[in-house]
């Protein structure tokens, strides 16, 4: 989800104005969440939470289960897989690609786009990138200016990825409530083997500020909370690692960036989102990763409706030629 942006240059400073799609009903697609019922159903797979629980012999002995796996085999994200995905929300267009259409197709089409992408890499992983944690133009009842979304939708989504052998990444737009306590909510879903967080800091608002009118940010000492957080859940789950994308189209979204810490369990990706033709596109790339923070690998989003405007959208041999080249590359 974004802002309509007048640009004079890729990174630019921007001007901000309210969208449709902030106001077409944040109130509609944000609802509380249920209550005791809102687990998410476990496979029967090595890919659902196998080290939640043991086993026993015939015997009554019992059994250590086998620690859980990625989607596609492994407990280490990198370097065998390239993570190529679509974001969104379901039966919205506007949000991204993920709501077009039915969820089955789409992920059949992230998967078959993905396979462009593995470029000597053992596998590409489908990514289901989900709005769950949705900004709000208006301050609601806490003045948070956020809603999340039901859980029977993550629900719907973690079973979609778990078809697709894909991971499902809650995309968190925070408001003025901070990174932390909106990673903290989803916790029943974190703490399974395929789920991860995707931080969107452009909607994270400081004190008086408001969505819609200025871009948010985050610090790297905010982000290292969040990422020690998750590494606390791979340990205590013995999990795969997990994933932690942030989300970045200016140098000012995020502030010491080396607050951020290498954590256990924990990778963390940079996704470089601005908005453009294929030259002002790498030069946004340019300035994002040129001093990269070494904890991130590099990510890349692309637009199918905003990069068109200005000109061809980026083919995966283009984007595979980039430096460093891209480890995760969403389409919205």
């Amino acid at each position: 989800m974004r802002p309509t942006k007048a640009r004079s240059g890729p990174i630019a400073t921007a001007v901000v104005v309210p969208v449709l799609v902030s106001l077409m009903g944040c109130s509609q697609i944000a609802a509380t969440p249920r209550g005791e019922d809102t687990q998410p159903s476990r496979a029967s797979t090595s890919n659902a939470s196998a080290s939640a629980a043991g086993s026993s012999t015939e015997q009554g002995s019992p059994i250590a289960a086998e620690p859980a796996q990625l989607p596609r085999g492994g407990r280490t994200v990198f370097p065998a897989n390239r993570l190529v995905g679509f974001s969104g929300y379901p039966g919205t267009p506007a949000l991204g690609r993920m709501g077009i259409g039915k969820l089955p197709d789409r992920i059949q089409e992230m998967d078959r786009i993905g396979r462009q992408y593995r470029a000597g890499r053992a596998a590409n992983l489908p990514v289901l990138e989900l709005i769950a944690t949705i900004v709000h133009a208006s301050p609601g009842k806490d003045g948070m200016y956020r809603g999340r979304i039901d859980d029977q939708i993550v629900r719907t989504h973690l079973a979609a990825a778990r078809e697709g052998r894909g991971l499902l990444l809650l995309n968190i737009q925070p408001g003025r409530s901070d990174f932390l306590t909106e990673v903290k909510h989803w916790e029943k879903y974190l703490i399974e083997p395929d789920v991860g967080v995707a931080l969107d800091p452009e909607w994270r608002m400081g004190k008086g500020q408001v969505p819609m009118r200025v871009f948010g940010s985050v610090n790297g000492t905010e982000l290292n909370a969040v990422s020690a957080y998750l590494s606390g859940l791979v340990k205590r789950h013995n999990l795969p690692e997990k994933v932690m994308v942030v989300h970045q189209l200016r140098l000012d979204i995020i502030k010491n960036e080396a607050g951020l810490k290498r954590q256990p369990g924990v990778v963390a990706i940079k996704s470089v989102d601005g908005i453009g033709s294929p030259e002002m596109k790498l030069q946004t790339w340019r300035a994002l990763t040129t001093k990269m923070n070494p904890v991130f690998h590099s990510g890349f989003k692309l637009f199918y409706e905003e990069d068109a405007e200005f000109g061809p959208i980026m083919t995966p041999q283009a984007v595979l030629a980039m430096k460093p080249t891209p480890e995760y590359v969403l389409y919205e």
